[in-house]
């Protein structure tokens, strides 16, 4: 059935990124919506972001676009342009290649939730300028910009 049971659907609390970039994103679980129907294309997750949490360290991607959707709560997306307060209904759409890093960050006092749409290109390497860091979906590896692994 194509119905897909979210409370069974695979979560993950946290990040994987190297010590300390994790830290900031602890109190975020991201429900695998799009693992759970089987989708293999594109990926779509439930994000649950407690107070102060972070979607992730401010990042772009080379082959993947993505694509986010406010359904409850606030948060502000911080990029290259600056902050923009994004609240339900309100989506940000990030093309592959576009040198933007951008990140998701909850400032408010309740929990935010929104989708999390990407797709899912085997080529991409995930930059993430303030850190030194990418990822490249090739390799399944942290590593800094000079390729030296974490």
């Amino acid at each position: 059935m194509p119905k897909i049971d979210v409370t069974r659907a695979p979560e993950r609390k946290g990040a994987d990124y190297p010590a300390p970039f994790a830290a900031p994103c602890a109190d975020r679980i991201r429900k695998r919506l799009g693992d759970a129907g089987g989708l293999s294309d594109f990926g779509v997750n439930l994000m649950r972001l407690g107070p102060g949490a972070w979607s992730s360290q401010r990042h772009w991607h080379t082959h993947e676009d993505e694509f986010v959707y406010v359904l409850e709560g606030q948060v502000v997306l911080i990029d290259d342009h600056g902050e923009t307060v994004l609240r339900p209904n309100d989506c940000a759409a990030f093309p592959k290649g576009t040198a933007n890093g951008h990140h998701l960050v909850n400032r408010s006092e309740s929990v935010a939730i929104y989708l999390e749409i990407g797709s899912r290109a085997a080529a991409d390497v995930t930059t993430y300028p303030d850190i030194d860091m990418k990822f490249d979906n090739a390799d399944d590896a942290y590593t800094r910009m000079d390729g030296t692994r974490y």
